[in-house]
């Protein structure tokens, strides 16, 4: 009887712990997962400032491939001319060599930069005629009226456009080469004087020199 009576009283504990498990289960609510707000994207606009224009201008003027010979054979590379001015009065001129064009033209611009030279411009022309020489090549520049352009062509044409002459003739003579004639034009341009300077040379006045009263 006493046997029974354990073998009862287990099954009895049993059952309540199914119970109180059941309970547990059963009082236990599935934890919902609170989703967070999703934020709208807002795209922020971004305000785009124009650059401002350089007033330095760039001309390539010639793009040559030239080599050099080595031990291991040939090395190409290119060679760039560019001229570079501000259209009121100063100008360069710059020649380098890279492997790239693009390369040779900024250390071309760079070199150029460098090397400027200022123009004694007379209204809208030069004071008077003068000729420029580089290696076999020349130059004649002289001096026109307005409404007359620039009457020039190849490299000069670019040195004088952007060192701001708007009126003036010109003639290359000798070589051909661009290099030449851009030097050339510059070498004159250089040797430019004006009036106030030869007045003062003279000893004079420039009412004087120029036979105004």
């Amino acid at each position: 009887m006493e046997e029974n009576k354990e073998i009862q009283e287990v099954e009895v504990s049993n059952e309540t712990v199914q119970e109180e498990a059941a309970v547990e289960t059963t009082t236990e609510a599935p934890v919902q997962e609170t989703k967070k707000p999703q934020r709208k994207s807002r795209r922020r606009k971004i305000e785009t400032v124009e650059p401002t224009e350089s007033e330095w201008k760039e001309q390539v003027v010639q793009i040559r491939r030239v080599t050099k010979v080595v031990k291991g054979g040939k090395k190409l590379s290119f060679r760039a001319i560019v001229i570079v001015g501000n259209k009121k009065g100063q100008v360069g001129m710059g020649v380098a060599k890279a492997a790239e064009v693009i390369i040779a033209i900024q250390k071309a611009v760079a070199d150029a930069r460098k090397n400027l030279i200022t123009v004694p411009l007379f209204n809208t022309t030069i004071p008077h005629m003068i000729t420029g020489r580089s290696g076999a090549g020349s130059v004649v520049l002289k001096p026109a009226s307005k409404g007359t352009g620039v009457i020039a062509g190849g490299a000069v044409r670019a040195v004088l456009e952007l060192s701001g002459i708007e009126n003036i003739l010109s003639k290359s003579l000798g070589s051909k080469s661009p290099l030449n004639a851009a030097n050339a034009a510059l070498n004159a341009l250089k040797s430019l004087r004006t009036f106030k300077d030869v007045a003062a040379v003279r000893g004079i006045s420039v009412k004087e020199m120029l036979g105004q009263k």
